[in-house]
């Protein structure tokens, strides 16, 4: 499909977007980053400034085929499969506890003091001792390690030496044990074979077992033969069976044996019934023409009945034959199992006889070819024995180390520094997956299902004054511009001119809902509507504050019944077609005044007289106040500020409004710092602010330019 007639919701979102999230979040999180991998970095550098110098001694080693020598020819020419077990085997005694002790009392260790206080010095010496082999090769390095260089290096020579000494005596040992111990096996064995041959003749004579292998072969056809027909017979029995126990329900459940498939497929019976169809054909044609009494009729009648009666017969006959096919094929089975039975115990009594045989041929031939295993091998160990050579050797002897190989400064610093970025960057990520606040569009349109309204910038300002009057006092701000941006999408909203009473609130407090209630009631107001702000919040008002009121009498006056007009409490204010209603002495029942009928009164009247009601409610959580007033309201903003409300937590909040009936045209994002920590949120900001800067003059020139304005316009 073409992209180009795809809508923008529907088009793919190019994979950069998600780096710049990646990169947005790094620098959310740059802190975080920074001190955990200076942490890591610091850490490394205190190891590296306190770790020890350890040197590294190596000797290598030589370790060939055990059995390698001029005069076995059989080793010249192939490889003993077992080569790589004995390798293996030879690594690990160069590590075995009774070789490194040996070393250990040759040197004298026990006795030097940087031994002297371990408890256990055969594990603090074997820990810095590795074996290493030579890939492709026969040879093996052993590897010392040890804060002395020269400690290192006598260490890993006595070890090589020491395991090539040890090796050949073991060797020589083996070689006069062997010999001893192969002759007197060789006399035994020869003695065994003589007897193991001798037994094998007597009982083939005993048992006439010349010809054991055709009885066998002759027994086993016979037994296959018998299991085929055994098999065969038991399927028809079954087969048969079941097709006469099924003929024979379906007859005791009151079924016609001629409608049974296993007779009407029977070809007599097919033409018998197409034979009784023509009769009754010709019966029925001529019941159109005469009466049942007619001679022709009666005629045909008895020719119905004769053949009916014929057919069931005939199906009877059918019904009997597959019974007693049932009955013949079960005595066939039983027949076959007989037969089966008897030359299974002919099996058996041969099988029986084969296996005693074979188990004394088996044996002379064990004992014949360990016999002859036996002289050879000790033929081999003799001519071994008077060779005396050695296997293992040391091809290069460890030699003082210059320079130390731990710690690695500039690999453990490399690590660190990759793997200290790597780590601080993924902590940073996860703390980034589990912070849920509410941060943008995304999360208003996807965790909180509503529509989005528009963001409030932060405004550089402690003054309450300023900041709830910023589209009034600074008109061409780029938080004015957001404020309008909010209008904007109201007055977008679905049937706009039936949004006469606007509901604002959040979740909590201090989210910034008054500043936005004031803001977007001064921005409809310069948008030419009559508006009246309504400090709803009968609790903690703050809209007197914002515009400079101290009146005592304000809308909870006229809710207790003190007032009867609202004229009475309505303030004009400096805002072109802005007016405002302050919340006055704060009652004790608020809830109850909210929801009383003084207050639809109020909001009947209000409506009268203005075109747009903008009210500042408390938070959803805290009390009950919004839902009650946005149930007699039009439409309710939802304030929610940049990175403070938790995802679950808002949307609660949204579904106990939406719970109870209430419209919720969208929400806002307030208080973000588009210019400092939370632009990488929002860069598409710098441009809508460069925008609006550039297009908006100074104010002091403009206030020039309307002062010279209406000079012309008296003039």
């Amino acid at each position: 499909m073409d992209n180009n007639n795809l809508s923008l919701a529907d088009q793919p979102i190019a994979e950069g977007i998600n780096l710049r999230h990646y990169w947005h979040v790094t620098l959310e999180r740059r802190w975080l980053v920074i001190t955990v991998f200076l942490s890591i970095l610091i850490l490394s550098l205190v190891y590296l400034f306190r770790a020890p110098k350890i040197y590294e001694a190596v000797a290598v080693l030589q370790i060939d085929r055990e059995s390698e020598n001029v005069l076995n020819i059989k080793d010249v020419f192939s490889m003993d499969g077992r080569e790589q077990d004995y390798l293996q085997t030879q690594y690990k005694n160069l590590q075995s506890r009774t070789l490194i002790e040996t070393m250990i009392t040759n040197l004298g260790l026990s006795k030097d003091a940087a031994f002297a206080q371990t408890k256990d010095i055969y594990k603090a010496v074997a820990s810095d001792i590795s074996i290493s082999p030579v890939r492709l090769s026969r040879l093996v390095n052993v590897k010392v390690e040890n804060k002395d260089p020269v400690q290192a290096a006598r260490i890993a020579n006595a070890l090589a030496e020491t395991f090539v000494k040890r090796n050949l005596d073991i060797k020589l040992g083996k070689s006069t044990e062997a010999t001893d111990w192969l002759k007197k096996q060789a006399d035994e064995l020869e003695k065994e074979v003589n007897a193991a041959e001798r037994a094998l003749q007597d009982y083939k004579e005993k048992s006439g077992l010349v010809s054991l292998d055709e009885s066998v072969n002759i027994a086993s056809q016979a037994l296959r033969q018998a299991q085929t027909e055994l098999d065969r017979a038991d399927s028809d029995a079954s087969t048969a069976t079941k097709l006469a126990s099924e003929v024979k329900r379906l007859v005791e459940s009151g079924t016609k044996i001629d409608s049974i498939m296993e007779v009407s497929s029977d070809v007599l019976i097919k033409q018998m019934k197409q034979n009784l169809a023509e009769k009754e054909a010709k019966l029925a044609n001529l019941l159109t023409r005469y009466k049942a009494k007619h001679p022709d009729v009666i005629q045909a009648q008895k020719d119905v009945d004769s053949y009916s009666a014929s057919l069931q017969t005939e199906a009877q006959k059918i019904f009997d034959a597959i019974q007693n096919q049932a009955v013949l094929a079960v005595s066939k089975a039983e027949t076959a199992l007989q037969r089966r039975v008897a030359q299974e115990k002919i099996q058996v009594t041969l099988g029986t006889k084969r296996i005693e045989y074979e188990q004394l041929s088996r044996k002379a031939q064990q004992s014949k070819l360990l016999y002859n295993n036996v002289l050879a091998r000790m033929k081999e160990t003799e001519v071994a024995g008077k060779i005396k050579t050695n296997n293992m050797s040391v091809i290069d002897p460890a030699v003082v180390p210059q320079a130390p190989i731990k710690p690695k400064t500039i690999v453990i610093l490399a690590l660190v520094v990759f793997g200290g970025f790597t780590f601080s960057l993924g902590l940073a990520f996860f703390v980034n997956y589990l912070d849920d606040s509410i941060k943008g569009q995304d999360d208003v349109e996807t965790y909180l299902g509503l529509p989005f309204l528009g963001y409030v910038p932060h405004i550089e300002t402690n003054s309450i004054i300023e900041r709830d009057l910023q589209a009034h006092l600074h008109p061409t701000s780029s938080s004015a511009e957001a404020f309008r941006t909010v209008r904007a999408a109201v007055s977008l909203a679905n049937l706009p001119e039936k949004l006469r009473t606007i509901v604002l609130t959040s979740t909590v407090p201090s989210e910034g809902k008054s500043l936005v209630a004031s803001n977007l009631a001064i921005v409809t107001a310069q948008s030419g509507l009559k508006t009246l702000l309504v400090e709803a919040d009968l609790r903690r008002p703050t809209v007197h504050k914002t515009f400079q009121l101290h009146s005592p009498l304000g809308i909870a006056s006229y809710l207790q019944g003190k007032i009867t007009r609202i004229d009475e409490i309505i303030h004009k204010t400096e805002v072109p077609n802005l007016d405002v209603i302050c919340c006055g002495a704060i009652p004790s029942n608020p809830s109850e005044l909210i929801g009383s009928a003084r207050m639809q009164e109020f909001l009947v009247e209000a409506r009268k007289q203005y075109d747009r009601l903008v009210l500042d409610c408390p938070p959803i959580s805290a009390v009950s106040d919004p839902l009650v007033t946005s149930a007699m309201a039009d439409g309710l903003i939802f304030v929610s500020e940049f990175n403070k409300i938790r995802r679950e937590h808002a949307r609660k909040t949204v579904m106990r409004v939406q719970n109870a009936g209430i419209h919720i045209l969208g929400a806002v994002i307030n208080n973000i710092d588009f210019e400092g920590k939370d632009s990488y949120y929002y860069s598409h900001y710098y441009y809508q602010n460069g925008y609006y800067s550039s297009h908006y003059k100074p104010e002091k020139n403009q206030l020039e330019e309307q002062q010279n304005v209406e000079t012309v316009k008296k003039s």
